[in-house]
């Protein structure tokens, strides 16, 4: 006898993201992190993949940024 298959019936209203890195500088390591929560306008042109992928793609420029900060800040010259 087989199962029925489940059909998700939850809509997405919100998405979210953490990036987070350690960089080890010398004898010191310096740990970033940022997280962002979005939330969901339901209509029939959101392409929740290309969302996933811009709110990544934004979380991570940020963690990236804060350590190429710390990395010229910190980094022996």
């Amino acid at each position: 006898m087989s199962e029925k298959k489940y059909t998700p019936k939850a809509t997405v209203t919100k998405i979210s993201a953490v990036s987070r890195v350690a960089v080890k500088i010398r004898d010191n390591f310096y740990t970033v992190e940022y997280s962002e929560e979005r939330s969901i306008v339901e209509d029939a042109n959101t392409d929740m993949e290309q969302e996933r992928k811009c709110l990544f793609d934004d979380v991570n420029a940020i963690v990236d940024s804060q350590v190429e900060d710390i990395i010229s800040t910190f980094q022996k010259k």
